[in-house]
């Protein structure tokens, strides 16, 4: 009696969990037991060539097959005749904050607007890479989880690991190793499963986050700064953010346990070049602890000059105030910056150090490092999520990767550090049905990863464009 009473709870949270609120399904396009998506490019992610002209059949949230158009679908299958249109996972998303800039180092949660947009960009599954509202993040995801909002996947990280100094208002400050292990047990406990060191924090109590993570099965990533990126890893670190441009270990002048300013280290660091043995030597040793690598291109391009790219449908996701902001901003970066004394002009160091880092993460894939893809939506408030996203692929392909290759960076990397390849990440029978529905060949072109139509999360179809225009000027407010 015992065993029928949990067989009949378990069938009956099953159902429960499928069941969308009406809130969701005004957003739903696509919802059949049986869908069949006909004459459609696979772009599977693997990097492996596109097959064309393929029928990939969903049963009930699940790829059932992948075979030749040739072959008539089942009868009692939803049909869509994707002729001209291809399919790729699901994005994964490995650094897509739920927060956004307010100035001042406030951020504010946009619990409405960015799960949204992340999965109107395609993006069915993120990590949240560092939290200001770590409760927030977690009742969010329980509420898409339970089909009460729509939004993708999320694993939920743990508050900003920070130590004293911060400029981040709403980060922990953490002194001793005792603090951040109870820290980090007091969050895990409560259901995140990663955990992101900021700035300050020291060498001893990073060590003791990442010792009491591991031991509960948990990974630790990191934008660091007094602690340099061949510290990180021989203490433990899984996965560093943002790549050279935030790595101080090649300043002259760097002390341990210490962050020193960003334009002196970022001055010194454009004179190096990637080949040089400094670097070459932090990469191999990267490589060989099994760090992972997260790129975050379209957040630093917002300070390269004259580079920031103006599409409409991001302004038009802003409040009229943050968009006026985000202008301001960027004027003010392509304005000439003069030194007060001799009037001379002091060029930036942000242009060069694009350069320089997509020429890096080319460097570290070459060797044998996992790189994973994210966007960050900060900055001076340029980045929007689901947008950032694909902007961020486009990045990967114009640092020197092909398109098949930036793709594979976007999805199944991701998948892969967070242990759910089998499960995401690719196109291929018996995998969960995330799958983007994109007008166009990104294969090819991969600016049509921006013509997103339909996004598939376990198998259910959502309208990218009314997701889209159910939060216009919402970003910055909610």
């Amino acid at each position: 009696m015992r065993k029928l009473f949990f067989a009949l709870l378990l069938l009956s949270t099953g159902l429960r969990a499928q069941t969308l609120s009406p809130e969701v399904q005004k957003f739903v396009k696509v919802n059949a037991p049986l869908v069949a998506l006909t004459h459609v490019r696979v772009i599977d992610g693997t990097g492996a060539a596109p097959t064309e002209d393929r029928t990939v059949l969903i049963r009930q949230g699940k790829i059932e097959s992948i075979t030749d158009s040739a072959a008539a679908p089942p009868k009692d299958a939803q049909i869509l005749d994707l002729h001209g249109y291809s399919i790729i996972p699901g994005l994964v998303g490995m650094h897509d904050h739920m927060f956004y800039p307010a100035g001042d180092a406030v951020f504010h949660e946009m619990a409405v607007s960015f799960p949204r947009l992340y999965l109107a960009g395609g993006v069915t599954t993120i990590r949240t890479t560092g939290s200001v509202e770590p409760y927030a993040d977690l009742n969010l995801k329980q509420q898409i989880d339970r089909g009460e909002i729509p939004g993708p996947t999320i694993h939920a990280t743990g508050p900003y690991l920070e130590g004293p100094g911060t400029w981040v208002t709403q980060s922990v400050s953490l002194q001793t190793p005792e603090e951040a292990v109870a820290t980090v047990n007091y969050w895990i406990d409560r259901g995140v499963d990663n955990f992101k060191a900021y700035n300050f924090i020291s060498r001893a109590v990073l060590g003791a986050a990442i010792e009491a993570a591991h031991k509960r099965g948990v990974k630790v990533t990191g934008h660091l700064c007094s602690v340099g990126f061949r510290e990180a890893a021989a203490l433990g670190i899984d996965d560093l953010e943002h790549g050279l441009t935030v790595d101080t270990e090649f300043f002259s002048k760097k002390k341990p346990d210490e962050c020193p300013g960003e334009e002196d280290t970022a001055n010194e660091l454009i004179k190096m070049h990637i080949g040089d043995p400094p670097i070459q030597e932090t990469i191999r040793d990267l490589v060989a602890h099994h760090v992972a690598m997260t790129s975050t291109l379209p957040v630093f391009e917002l300070f390269a000059p004259d580079r920031t790219p103006l599409q409409q449908r991001v302004l038009d996701a802003m409040s009229p105030e943050v968009r006026n902001q985000f202008l301001e901003s960027r004027v003010g970066l392509d304005l000439p910056r003069h030194d007060p004394k001799t009037g001379a002009v002091n060029p930036r160091p942000w242009g060069p150090l694009f350069t320089q880092e997509m020429e890096f993460e080319r460097a570290f894939v070459k060797a044998g490092g996992l790189l994973l893809a994210g966007l960050d939506p900060t900055g001076i408030g340029g980045v929007i999520p689901g947008f950032g996203d694909q902007r961020e692929v486009e990045l990967l392909v114009e640092a020197g990767f092909t398109p098949l290759e930036a793709i594979h960076i976007a999805t199944y990397n991701g998948a892969q550090y967070l242990g759910e390849v089998d499960r995401i990440g690719t196109i291929a029978a018996g995998k969960q049905a995330d799958l983007v529905v994109i007008k166009g060949d990104p294969s090819a072109k991969i600016s049509d990863i921006e013509n997103v139509e339909i996004v598939f999360k376990s198998g259910m179809g959502y309208d990218s464009a009314k997701l889209v225009e159910s939060v216009r000027g919402l970003v910055g407010i909610r």
